[in-house]
């Protein structure tokens, strides 16, 4: 009875295991080619009150000297999060304050540089970008509780994830039957219209033939 238990408590924990993985799989580096003129951007829509890092350096390549970039991370109301010019390497990191996209855009300076770059970005947000082993040390917790300590932060970020979008899709059918009650009520307006100028046009009509007595 014991034993089956115990055998039963492993495959739960391994099934939570391997869905945190693949719910939130390993953060990778993202490799990005910016021209030698012109900007290269990337973002991602994030709600409020998520945690961001990123670190992004150039990469090295056989010329003589690294070229440098520069970094602008903006909010979705457009208000400057990170700015960074004439670097080889940098690091971001913040809390959202507003839910949307959050925009990062990588440039260099075409005068100074005749070819591109590659920049390699690391990108973390919400659970990914916590720091497990400050938290593993703080508490003194390892093994199995540390990782049951990563589900339960991964089900909490699904779980406001969830209430996000829900927020998010009441926001759109309100905005939508909005849009749909202005456009039932254009439609009545211009289909009274018509039904006036037809009423004048019947009445004009009349008029003008009786004044030529030809009816």
């Amino acid at each position: 009875m014991n034993l089956s238990s115990g055998t039963g408590m492993t495959l739960l924990l391994l099934l939570c295991f391997t869905t945190l993985f693949h719910v939130f799989p390993l953060t990778e580096a993202v490799w990005l080619t910016i021209p030698s003129s012109g900007t290269k951007c990337l973002s991602e829509e994030i709600q409020t009150n998520v945690v961001v890092l990123a670190d992004y350096y150039v990469v090295t390549d056989e010329a003589p000297q690294l070229a440098t970039i520069s970094v602008r991370v903006t909010s979705p109301y457009g208000n400057n999060l990170h700015h960074n010019e004439n670097v080889t390497q940098g690091q971001f990191a913040f809390t959202t304050a507003e839910s949307g996209n959050y925009v990062a855009c990588f440039w260099m300076d075409g005068s100074k540089h005749q070819e591109g770059a590659t920049v390699s970005l690391e990108w973390k947000t919400g659970i990914s970008a916590k720091d497990w082993e400050s938290v593993a040390k703080k508490e003194k917790i390892e093994g199995v509780e540390l990782e049951l300590r990563k589900l339960e932060g991964a089900v909490d970020a699904i779980h406001g994830y969830l209430i996000y979008l829900k927020d998010k899709e009441a926001k759109m059918r309100e905005v939508s039957e909005r849009t749909n009650g202005r456009v039932a009520w254009f439609s009545i307006m211009s289909l009274g219209v018509c039904i006036l100028v037809s009423v004048l046009q019947l009445w004009y009509l009349k008029r003008f033939f009786r004044k030529k007595k030809l009816i």
